[in-house]
Formats: C-alpha cells, structure tokens, sequence
C-alpha cells in the first residue's frame, strides 16, 4: 500500500510539472489518503502484534 502512495506521489509530481494542476491535486489527494490509511494498519498491527506475542 505505501508503494501505492509513493506511486500516486510521483504521478501527482509529474503531472504538476507539467502543468496539470486538477490531475496533481486530485493524485496528491489519493496518495495522502493512501499513506494515511497505511500508517493506521502499520500502527494497529504493531499494537495487536505486541499485545498477541506470549510472554515466557
């Protein structure tokens, strides 16, 4: 997924440089959206995964 947002970051990069201002924000948009969604499974995963983890 973070692979998605970094891809959608650099279509957002080119396309502002080329002067595509609605297709950049709209990629900029997806991208924020998807890093966000990556940081919260990243983040529940390490919290379930230490609270999973047997202790000996």
């Amino acid at each position: 997924m973070l692979q998605w947002a970094a891809v959608f970051f650099i279509v957002a990069l080119v396309a502002a440089v080329l002067g595509f201002g609605g297709i950049a924000g709209a990629a900029a948009g997806v991208a924020k959206i998807l890093f966000f969604v990556f940081l919260a499974i990243f983040l529940l995963s390490l919290i379930f995964g230490a609270i999973g983890r047997p202790t000996t």
